[in-house]
């Protein structure tokens, strides 16, 4: 089978190389080329001449699929991108998801003289009613998928979706899908799992368990997705090679290994569930891995780890050539790479470790610590490759990932068949369903513990922006690399004490200037929104907690605040009930302890007010609803907090507050206009100020002249990224400019920093 991999290998090699360097118009030509090559290989003799034949039609093979998909497919689905709206014929195949302004859902546009194109559909909230396989129309405004936010992204083309379309208008429905089609009876039958499920587990766990069964993680509550990120088994509820390992395990239990029949079945039922996951890439990755073991057997042939890796890359990567760019695709490979190169030969040497103890009690530990020398093995082994390509691609690395996985996965398994087998027997008898969901809820409650309880210890996960930790990172690997390489001849005890100790010096050189100086104030990048945080000898404030990044603004304020050993916020401060101001409060409740919650007393009608008011009742945060001026205290610095001086919308009345320690003042004043700041000019005795949080993210009507003139301000930073409304506006700037300010600019420098030293 080596003949296979010779040829697959390079195949996705030119996959690789065609996504990430290459241009359009090269594809072709390369492929022409290696064609070429192909030829004058056969003037080779002995049997590189077959290797170096095999290699060579692999890499023309890739050029030329490629090149053929981008003129077939991507080409003409980007040649309907249009300055102006226009109606279009669609057909739904995915069930729509709830967003803050409707819904989304992947459809197909169909258009003459085009073949059917993926698009990623943003529609009003009438769409949630589609169903798979429902045509409908609409005036759509098209653009393409490789930009969000003004950010280059590969997450739609990755899933050969190139068009991302908004509606204009109502869609109005053409035709229901009658019967459930065929080609969407994985999604149906999704749907009908997640019911199920959300029916027979318990709320406290029933979105754990969607998460785990089907993939879909719309139904977890908020800041458990980012506490098995931090804890490092966010793998566990995205379904992966995990999970069909867990089901091609159980189908060679059911039904044999060698017979052909079980054989079908078994290949049958694990694509189907990978497309009833969504056909995501480490699912499709397993799906052919674990065919292909299944039928190396029945032709005649040993299974092959490296023809079963490369063949199982080739076969995922020809239906979509840009998944090439999926993290998840990465991701996955890395993992069984690494669990193939190491897992084998560091369990042995660990098991050789292990004492043979006699004795009932003595064997039992034994045979514990041979489970715990086996998954320790098969977690290092994963985490080889996946560890780098994951700080790649987040910039943030668990340090507990190994300690965690140890912990769960002896439960995950159990966890996933027994949700599936309730699923399977509450839609067919419901009391036996809720049954054994109530005793499987026990083993997702363990998992939850686990990842909640350790994602909240301080340093659970870092930071790779910062330039310490990055070096760190790399001084970590490498020698991680060197003590897997000469592990028989050094002790672990000393590149574990290498390791502990480096992280100390980096993380003491990170954590010195904030924990020694009086006050750091930190404009997080949250995109086009606001979040600053101020911290002072181990206290903190956050004022505002909204924006439109990729990221929650809860998850970003949060992973900064625990970067710097915390998890306690001493007040969090909304200046005014605005999403782009407020939106990331539900994850930052869940995920921090928050000791009091600050808000101006207005529109006591207002859904976001009484949404946030619920949610700090729940977590036990203290309210306090301001309508007069107020002061507090923290760490050294003080703060006087000034209640709304305007009305007629919620930018004119939120709060706004001045920042002190010593003779250092930070001045912010949320989203007022210039008419409110000269109120507070005439009505507030300002100080001069040395830092300013410009107001509404630099728009025009903000930052006036009276305000500049009166605070004087040495520094401004403005919060801004991607919008429609031009911010941060030139006529800000230019007044910023003439009052004398050094700007710093989170869109363009990201999060900024500003540390005031103590005396």
């Amino acid at each position: 089978m080596r003949k296979l991999c010779w040829f697959a290998l390079p195949c996705s090699g030119g996959i690789f190389l065609c996504v990430y360097f290459f241009p359009e118009a090269f594809f072709l030509p390369l492929g022409g080329l290696c064609l070429l090559f192909t030829f004058f290989s056969l003037f080779f003799r002995g049997k590189i001449r077959l290797r170096i034949a095999l290699a060579a039609s692999g890499l023309a093979f890739s050029f030329l699929w490629t090149g053929c998909y981008q003129l077939l497919i991507r080409a003409p689905a980007r040649s309907l991108i249009t300055d102006v709206p226009c109606d279009y014929i669609l057909e739904a195949t995915a069930y729509p998801k709830e967003t803050s302004r409707g819904a989304s859902l992947s459809a197909t546009i169909r258009t003459i003289g085009c073949p059917a194109a993926k698009i990623q559909l943003y529609a009003g909230e009438e769409a949630l009613s589609l169903h798979p396989g429902d045509r409908f129309t609409c005036r759509l405004r098209l653009s393409p998928s490789d930009s969000l936010r003004g950010e280059a992204v590969d997450f739609y083309e990755a899933r050969g979706i190139y068009l991302i379309g908004y509606t204009q208008d109502s869609l109005v429905l053409l035709e229901r899908a009658s019967a459930v089609p065929l080609r969407y009876l994985p999604q149906y039958t999704a749907r009908l799992l997640k019911d199920s499920l959300l029916r027979v587990f318990p709320a406290d766990v029933s979105g754990f368990f969607v998460a785990l069964t089907t993939g879909d993680k719309s139904a977890l509550p908020p800041g458990m997705y980012s506490a098995f990120q931090r804890s490092g088994i966010s793998h566990v509820i995205a379904v992966s090679g995990l999970h069909i390992g867990f089901i091609a395990g159980l189908l060679a239990f059911l039904l044999g290994k060698r017979s052909r029949l079980s054989v079908l079945l078994g290949i049958s039922f694990m694509f189907f569930f990978a497309a009833l996951a969504g056909n995501t890439p480490s699912a499709l990755r397993a799906a052919f891995m674990s065919s292909l073991l299944l039928i190396a057997p029945l032709v005649g042939r040993e299974p092959d780890k490296a023809t079963t890796l490369s063949a199982a890359l080739l076969l995922v990567l020809l239906p979509c050539p840009y998944t090439a760019a999926s993290a998840s695709l990465q991701l996955s490979f890395g993992a069984v790479a690494g669990i193939y190169l190491i897992t084998q030969t560091l369990g042995s040497q660990w098991l050789e470790a292990i004492p043979k103890w006699d004795g009932p009690v003595s064997g039992l530990l034994r045979k514990a610590l041979i489970f715990l020398a086996g998954s320790l093995s098969v977690t290092v082994g994963a985490l080889l490759f996946t560890t780098p390509q994951a700080a790649l691609c987040f910039h943030t690395v668990s340090l507990v990932g190994p300690f965690t996985n140890l912990l769960t996965l002896w439960a995950v398994s159990g966890a996933f068949l027994g949700g599936l087998a309730s699923a399977l027997l509450g839609l067919a008898f419901p009391p036996l369903g809720v049954a054994l969901g109530w005793l499987t809820a026990w083993l997702g409650r363990w998992i939850i513990f686990v990842a909640r309880s350790i994602a909240q210890l301080p340093f659970a996960s870092i930071s790779l922006l910062s330039g310490y930790l990055l070096l760190w990172f790399i001084l970590a690997y490498g020698i991680l690399l060197l003590w897997l390489a000469g592990r028989r001849y050094i002790r672990p005890a000393i590149p574990a004490a290498a390791l502990l100790l480096s992280l100390g010096a980096a993380l003491f050189t990170v954590l010195w200037p904030s924990y020694t100086g009086a006050l750091t104030v930190t404009a997080l990048d949250v995109g086009q929104g606001s979040s600053t945080l101020f911290y002072s000898k181990g206290h903190s404030v956050l004022v505002d907690c909204g924006g439109n990044s990729s990221d929650d603004p809860g998850d970003i304020a949060a992973d900064y605040l625990q970067a710097l050993g915390s998890s306690h916020l001493d007040a969090l401060i909304l200046t005014h009930y605005h999403t782009d101001h407020a939106c990331g409060v539900p994850e930052l409740l869940s995920r921090l302890d928050v000791s009091l919650l600050i808000l101006p007393d207005v529109t006591p009608e207002e859904p976001l007010r009484r949404e946030i008011i619920d949610l700090a009742k729940q977590s036990g945060c203290k309210v306090w609803l301001l309508s007069d001026d107020s002061h507090f205290s923290f760490g050294n610095a003080d703060l006087s907090i000034y209640a709304p001086l305007g009305d007629g919308g919620a930018n004119e009345e939120g709060l706004s507050l001045v920042c002190t320690v010593g003779d250092y003042d930070v001045l912010i004043t949320g989203d007022m206009n210039d008419v409110v700041e000269r109120r507070l000019v005439r009505y507030k005795s300002l100080p001069d100020i040395e830092l300013l949080v410009v107001g509404h993210h630099g728009s025009p009507n903000s930052t006036s002249e009276e305000l500049l003139l009166a605070a004087t301000p040495e520094t401004a930073v403005i919060s801004s990224g991607y919008n429609s409304y031009g911010h941060p506006s030139p006529e800000a700037l230019e007044r910023l400019g003439a009052a004398g300010c050094d700007i710093y600019l989170t869109d363009q420098m990201g999060t900024v920093t500003f540390t005031v030293k103590g005396e």
